[in-house]
This record gives C-alpha cells, sequence and structure tokens, in this order.
C-alpha cells in the first residue's frame, strides 16, 4: 500500500514564467493545469487548417479558456511525421497576430509559444507569451537557449529524438530503453538551459510523447513516467489524439483514448496536460485530481 501511495503522489512545485522581480508563478501540484492547444497551421496532424485565419484562432482560443484551459499553446509550424520546416517569418506571419488578439481581448491570459526559433520566441514574448515551448528540447536553434535566459520567461524543454522527417525511419527502441532514454535526454536539456542562464524554477519538462517514439514505445513511456518526477521540476505530457492511441478515423473514439491516457499521465504525475479537447479534459484530470488528493 505504501509504494502504491507513493506512486500516486505528485510534488509541489513553483514555476516560475517572468524575471526574478515580477511575473508570474504557477504554484503546481494541487490541482492539474490544462493548457489548451490552437494549431495556427494548414497541416497539422489533427485540426490543421480549422483555425488558420486569425479571427478563428482567436475565438476558439477564447472558447479553450471559456471551457476551462488555464493557458494556450500557440503553434505555427506542424510537429507531424514528415512535416518540412517553414521559414521563421511564416511562422512569425501565423503566430504574432493570434496572440496579440487574444491578448487585447483577453488581457490576463497566459500565452505559450509553440516554437524551436529563437527569433520567432522573441517576437512571441514582445507580443505577450509567457512561456516558450521548445519541442527541440533547445536543440534545433542555438540561440534558443541564450534567447530565454534573456527574456526570463517560462521554458518547456520536451525531448525528441531525431526530426519529424527521420521518424519513421529511426530503430525501434526496447522496452527498458526508453525511460532511461527519455530521462537522460531531459537531463541534458536541463543542463543546456542551466548553462544558457536559464534559471531552474522557469523550467518544465516534457517527455514528448509521439517525438520519435512509435506505437508501443509511447506506452512504456507513460508506464514509466512516474521516475521523470524525481527530477524536481513540473511535467508537461501532450498524449492528446496521438496516433500511438489508434482510431485515426474515429473522432470520438479518439477523444474517449486521448481522456484515458490523459488521465493516466495525470496520476503518473503530471503537472500540465496540452490537449485539444478541452471541455471533455478538464472533467476528466479534476476526477484524477482528487484522486491523488486521496492518495
Amino acid at each position: 500500500m505504501a509504494e502504491g501511495a507513493r506512486k500516486a503522489m505528485r510534488a509541489r512545485l513553483e514555476w516560475r514564467l517572468g524575471g526574478r522581480s515580477g511575473g508570474r508563478v504557477l504554484a503546481l501540484g494541487e490541482r492539474t493545469f490544462v493548457m489548451g492547444v490552437l494549431n495556427v497551421t494548414p497541416d497539422s496532424f489533427s485540426d490543421g487548417g480549422k483555425f488558420f485565419a486569425v479571427g478563428a484562432a482567436v475565438a476558439h482560443g477564447l472558447r479553450m479558456l471559456d471551457e476551462g484551459a488555464d493557458l494556450l499553446d500557440v503553434g505555427g509550424e506542424s510537429t507531424r511525421p514528415g512535416a518540412q520546416a517553414i521559414s521563421a517569418e511564416e511562422e512569425l506571419r501565423r503566430v504574432v497576430p493570434v496572440i496579440a488578439g487574444l491578448r487585447a481581448v483577453r488581457p490576463d491570459v497566459l500565452v505559450s509559444v509553440d516554437t524551436t526559433k529563437a527569433s520567432l520566441a522573441r517576437a512571441a514574448v514582445a507580443a505577450g507569451a509567457e512561456i516558450v515551448n521548445d519541442v527541440s528540447g533547445l536543440t534545433w536553434d542555438t540561440a534558443m537557449a541564450g534567447a530565454c535566459a534573456e527574456m526570463e520567461c517560462g521554458v518547456v524543454v520536451m525531448h525528441t529524438r531525431g526530426r519529424p522527417t527521420e521518424w519513421k525511419e529511426l530503430p525501434l527502441l526496447a522496452r527498458d530503453e526508453v525511460v532511461p532514454l527519455v530521462r537522460s535526454g531531459l537531463e541534458a536539456g536541463l543542463s543546456r538551459a542551466l548553462a544558457a542562464g536559464i534559471r531552474a524554477e522557469a523550467v518544465a519538462l516534457d517527455p514528448g510523447f509521439g517525438f520519435g517514439k512509435r506505437g508501443e514505445e509511447n506506452f512504456w513511456l507513460l508506464a514509466g513516467m512516474a521516475e521523470l518526477g524525481e527530477m524536481g521540476r513540473p511535467l508537461v505530457a501532450g498524449v492528446s489524439r496521438k496516433s500511438f492511441l489508434g482510431h485515426p478515423a474515429d473522432p470520438e473514439a479518439r477523444l474517449r483514448a486521448t481522456i484515458a491516457a490523459t488521465v493516466a499521465t495525470v496520476l503518473a504525475g503530471a503537472h500540465v496536460v496540452r490537449v485539444h479537447d478541452v471541455r471533455a479534459v478538464v472533467d476528466a484530470v479534476a476526477v484524477a485530481d482528487a484522486i491523488l488528493r486521496a492518495g
């Protein structure tokens, strides 16, 4: 029983999003924070094109906030398997007007920008974003870590294995390789951030479900995810509509699978969950939070 109780606990941690003398500080662990996914792309794997226009994107973001999202993650470049990179100029054109539009209507909205480019991160933070969510773990743009340190924003360091164009060709992982690989990659990402001058309390870590992990490898990662909590930083988990959950042609079935997997990440220690279907997930993680409190 004691071992089970330990596994059902989640650390109480602070995530500092502003500078040393100001900015927001999120107290994480008492409840799960829900991050609404706002893809401003024509080609994302599940909702590409739906919110490509600025007005449609802002309206959808506001709707997710009304449904219970605590923050919004705005991204302008698809990272679906096989996706081709776009220019920083095109990404800026897609993303910055949406962030500015959200802030104009809801000045207190908490916005994360999903980007691997330092120039876009700077423009997004200038427009009102407070978090940079870098799926490359600060590796694809050598200027990113320094830019985040200078801006003193919150940072999500994700583990990824290869690039989207390489994922289908990566060698398969053995069951006992997955969690150690992800943990060592996240430790390297955290060290990279600290070496650049990013404060530890500004960093959250994301194991990167689907990012260079295929099929069952993601379930092995989820089963061992609690170990990543030993690193002492908040955990962000994004399993929403991922292909390893199956049901690509059945939105209702994929939603049910998403809810189940998201609850599992919370019980494994996730502090923030990144989701497309906010209303359904808010209710589900409230139950998971109650289980954690009981444990």
